[in-house]
């Protein structure tokens, strides 16, 4: 895992990209997600840990809003899977979402409509109430009270 980046480049290159060109590739990718090996998938979320604070937030937004929606239409096995594996690598390792700006990404959620918002905050409260209480304390530590209060948790 210690060679290049090559998901993170995509990533930052994805988010560059305008609505109609970013929507199916970044579809695509996060679907192809899922036929990854364990390997692969761990290392594709550490790249995109590791890529997401350098994106100028601009861009980043464009990206983050992008991705939410998309993973709002995916069947809830395919979302509590990628959520999942976000979660537990924050949760092993939280100090990769201090360098984000968490404030700006709650945002981008209250922007999503009612009903997505709802779909996504139902689906991270489900993966977090169901891990150990020491993972289930690390994320909650990482979490702003605000994010805590919109996400109803």
């Amino acid at each position: 895992m210690a060679g290049p980046n090559f998901a993170g480049n995509i990533i930052v290159n994805l988010a560059s990209l305008p609505d109609f060109l970013r929507n199916p590739i970044l579809k695509k990718r996060m679907v192809e997600f899922f036929s990854m090996s364990e390997l692969e998938k761990k290392e594709v979320i550490n790249n995109a840990l590791e890529a997401g604070p350098t994106i100028p937030f601009p861009n980043f937004a464009r990206l983050f809003k992008t991705w939410l929606k998309i993973l709002t239409t995916l069947s809830e096995e395919q979302r509590e899977g990628l959520f999942s594996a976000y979660i537990t690598e924050v949760s092993q390792s939280p100090q990769k979402l201090i360098a984000f700006n968490l404030d700006g990404i709650l945002e981008i959620f209250l922007t999503l409509e009612e009903n997505e918002k709802e779909i996504i905050s139902s689906t991270i409260k489900k993966i977090i109430n169901n891990l150990d209480e020491e993972q289930k304390r690390k994320i909650q530590i990482v979490i702003p009270d605000n994010a805590k209060k919109h996400l109803k948790f």
